[in-house]
């Protein structure tokens, strides 16, 4: 559980060679404006660097926005160096992803993803019922 402000934390990260980062950052700012308290990781990150981050800063939820075709790879790399550290991270993602991969995307442990023009609502009311079922502190929208 979060510590720091006691406020549910959560890290974006663009992983790989998606360079497309405008919807990524409202995420950001929509979750910010929620009450989490939200990283980014910026452009062009490894999987490795990703969950290295998410240890260090010690998040609840790890969200990766991938528009580049390579969504199987990276989730794959992310759910398992999540696992071979005993992390209890919960995973999400954003993106182009074909529905045929969504099931397979579920498998690795990835709790859901977003596709592009999806309500900013319902990415908060996801991470709200995440941060429930972990029993986070309960967060306001910031004024």
């Amino acid at each position: 559980m979060s510590v720091m402000g006691n406020r549910p934390k959560v890290l974006i990260a663009k992983v790989g060679l998606d360079g497309h980062d405008r919807g990524v950052k409202v995420v950001v700012k929509a979750l910010e404006e929620a009450g989490f308290e939200v990283y980014y990781s910026g452009l062009h990150q490894t999987p490795e660097a990703v969950v290295d981050k998410a240890l260090e800063l010690n998040v609840d939820l790890l969200g990766v926005s991938t528009l580049c075709g390579a969504h199987l790879t990276i989730f794959s790399a992310i759910s398992k160096l999540l696992r071979q550290k005993g992390s209890r991270v919960k995973l999400f993602g954003g993106g182009i992803i074909p529905e045929a991969d969504k099931k397979a995307l579920r498998r690795m442990g990835v709790e859901r993803i977003f596709s592009p023009g999806t309500p900013l609502r319902e990415i908060v009311d996801f991470i709200r019922s995440i941060c429930k079922e972990k029993r986070l502190p309960k967060i306001t929208a910031q004024k």
